[in-house]
């Protein structure tokens, strides 16, 4: 009893009463939450060579992560979580052009950090399979935890293209699973929805880029891994990544 009349007490003093905080809050946390699920998906896979995950796996979990995030703060914020679709809902004008930057510049921010908090989790895991060093490319890399490359084949154009066509279908679909005219999803299975469509473009696109469909996701924890020892060849476009898939 004492407990819970602390906390009530204590919840005016928290609320959150601006909308754009409150926003960017949500924004904050369901991008994190995205990145955590996702990356740790990734880093179990990673780490114990495919004994405790595989990519269809760490491909599930990234589209449970979507879930979970939408339904963490999709209510405040619409859980965008990628400037690339804050930047559609602009051109739709359902989003004030002003939002924009202040959005993509939290989303990156909760990237960056979910990328921190994965890499704290699984850092003796990470140490133990690259026997301490953190590469890039080889046997033994890591940086493919953190962030998509390209597969050895794939040419810049190719690349480019291979973006264009997921990320509109990202969004295509994204619009019609919320569009109200449209043969409705069930109210409240609207993140479901989306996960089955993230799962679907990552089972049917994933072999050439890894999905980076999310400017944040990928930005985010590769200026993450930048920083964090593995250097700038996170930003380089070299053969030999590795595990391209791992969108």
């Amino acid at each position: 009893t004492g407990t819970m009349g602390i906390l009530k007490r204590a919840q005016p003093l928290l609320r959150v009463r601006n909308q754009l905080a409150r926003e960017c809050l949500a924004e904050l946390l369901s991008t994190f939450v995205l990145i955590l699920i996702t990356l740790a998906g990734s880093a179990q896979m990673v780490t114990t060579s495919e004994q405790k995950g595989n990519v269809t796996t760490a491909y599930l979990a990234g589209a449970l992560a979507v879930m979970v995030a939408v339904y963490t703060a999709g209510g405040v914020s619409g859980a965008h979580m990628n400037p690339a679709f804050s930047f559609a809902m602009c051109l739709l004008e359902k989003l004030p052009w002003w939002k924009l930057p202040i959005f993509a510049a939290v989303q990156i921010s909760a990237a960056f950090l979910g990328a921190a908090t994965v890499y704290a989790l699984y850092y003796d895991a990470i140490q133990h399979y690259a026997n301490g060093t953190l590469l890039t490319s080889g046997p033994g890399e890591t940086a493919s935890i953190f962030a998509t490359y390209p597969a050895d084949y794939v040419s810049i154009a190719n690349g480019f293209l291979d973006q264009v066509i997921g990320t509109a279908m990202l969004l295509l679909g994204v619009l019609a699973i919320v569009d109200a005219r449209n043969k409705g999803v069930p109210r409240g299975l609207e993140p479901v929805a989306v996960a089955l469509l993230i799962l679907a473009i990552e089972l049917s696109m994933g072999s050439n880029c890894g999905c980076p469909m999310n400017p944040a996701r990928d930005f985010g924890p590769r200026l993450f891994t930048f920083l964090a020892g593995w250097g700038p060849e996170v930003f380089r476009w070299v053969g030999g990544r590795g595990r391209s898939e791992l969108g």
